[in-house]
């Protein structure tokens, strides 16, 4: 219940912060358009808290309903107006400021994520090298003869620094590139290409983890499985490990490094695992279940026991400090923030088009998932998230579907074109296409939720 009631605390702030966000900036437009606003509130539903303010008497609410928001302004269409306010309606205003309120909205959304990426960059984060594991065999990382230990310089010429930075560049070209080079060091500092093909990959979708679907995951140092801590009432101390135990082999499995522990532990829960292990020179057998515990949203085994942290020096080798100066680091954060809402729309086109599966679409399980996950992870991780849903939700509500601000936006460049307004019935109708199209994708995006939770 705990390790829900976190995920549910992490999601709520990413929910709150990104909904007061982009309707702060509606209301401050519409404020500096003269625009009476009439009430700010944050989810929909039964009103459950409010307070009027300001001269305009604005009431500031929030509703029973968390999942969005909106900004009331005074408008002729839903309304009487006095006629001493008339000039202050929302419809009154030329279309250029009608415009400019409707965009405040994802706008705020794309200055919060250039803000926050601004942040990180200057302040620094420590971040994991690129690093490559050995990959699973007949996997195209394999076959493309990808080895454990190496370090990727460039993807498809672009040089990466880090983890994100490969996983990203990869991710982009592979939307439209069928193999993509990666530029390789090893141990020796000897430079190889690899020729990866991503076409399964995109043939699938990218349904789930892609780097994953490629073959792709993160070097694990070759560490000797010698134990260093036992947890008290831990299933290691119910069987009778102790520190300094190196097991040698589980089951008819022979053991040779720790990664080899964990990888058989963590898909044995509550199955009974029979240890050998040397002590002192002597080769003992270990019975050992490991007990089951809940890791993102699946079950996975653990036996409470763990090898020496891993030094200092092999640390430095496996992370480093990206850092800029201010003005760089405004300026990667609106390169970042421009490339994932471009990298956005691309997929959404590709989700249309049928080239990319429906089923990447996330609902807001998903979304509190990862905001727990990446809460865990520590602050960086979480502005991370916070930013990248930022510009998702700034994108979403841009696309011309009636009921979102695009859609609105929609409305008043044919009002330009045709140099007057679209008629009530017509916005009606608009209104209704877009209201069953959300409810869809909502629909849609719950399914694979909890197809996911089914599936893990």
């Amino acid at each position: 219940m705990s390790n829900f009631l976190y995920y549910l605390s992490a999601f709520a702030l990413v929910l709150g912060v990104l909904v007061i966000v982009h309707e702060f900036g509606h209301y401050l437009v519409a404020r500096w358009a003269g625009v009476k606003v009439l009430r700010f509130s944050i989810g929909f539903g039964k009103t459950l808290w409010s307070k009027r303010l300001g001269r305009d008497h604005t009431e500031w609410a929030i509703g029973a309903f968390p999942l969005g928001g909106y900004v009331k302004m005074l408008d002729e269409r839903e309304g009487e107006v006095p006629p001493e306010d008339a000039h202050r309606a929302f419809n009154r205003q030329a279309v250029a400021w009608r415009m400019a309120i409707v965009v405040a909205g994802p706008l705020a959304n794309f200055l919060l994520a250039i803000f926050l990426y601004w942040g990180l960059f200057w302040h620094g984060t420590e971040e994991l090298r690129p690093i490559l594991g050995t990959p699973p065999t007949a996997s195209a990382a394999a076959v493309a003869g990808i080895a454990n230990g190496e370090r990727v310089l460039k993807v498809a010429g672009e040089a990466v620094e880090t983890w994100q930075d490969m996983r990203w560049v990869l991710l982009r070209r592979a939307v439209s590139q069928d193999s993509i080079d990666l530029e390789v060091t090893n141990e020796h500092n000897e430079i190889a290409i690899h020729r990866l093909d991503v076409s399964s990959a995109r043939e699938s979708g990218w349904e789930g983890d892609a780097l994953e679907k490629l073959g792709i995951g993160f070097f694990r140092p070759m560490i000797s499985p010698v134990l260093a801590k036992i947890s008290p009432d831990s299933a290691a101390t119910a069987a009778g490990l102790r520190s300094g135990d190196k097991i040698v082999a589980i089951g008819e499995k022979p053991i040779t490094t720790w990664s080899d522990v964990v990888q058989t532990v963590r898909q044995s829960a509550n199955k009974p695992l029979d240890l050998e292990i040397l002590r002192d020179g002597q080769r003992l057998p270990i019975k050992i279940t490991p007990v089951a515990v809940e890791e993102h949203g699946r079950e996975i085994g653990r036996i409470g026991a763990a090898v020496s942290e891993i030094g200092l020096s092999a640390r430095s080798e496996l992370m480093t400090t990206v850092r800029y100066g201010p003005l760089m680091a405004l300026r990667k954060a609106v390169a970042e923030t421009w490339d994932k809402s471009a990298f956005s729309l691309v997929m959404i086109g590709k989700m249309i088009s049928g080239e990319v599966s429906w089923h990447n679409l996330s609902g807001p399980v998903t979304i509190a998932d990862y905001a727990g996950q990446s809460a865990r992870l520590g602050l960086d991780y979480y502005l991370k998230f916070l930013a990248l849903v930022s510009i998702s939700l700034g994108v979403l509500n841009l696309l011309p579907i009636p009921i979102l601000d695009g859609g609105h936006l929609l409305y008043y460049v044919v009002e330009i074109i045709k140099r007057g307004p679209l008629s009530e019935r017509t916005m009606e109708i608009g209104q209704q296409i877009g209201l069953a199209l959300l409810l869809m994708l909502m629909a849609f995006a719950f399914f694979n939720d909890i197809n996911r939770l089914l599936s893990s």
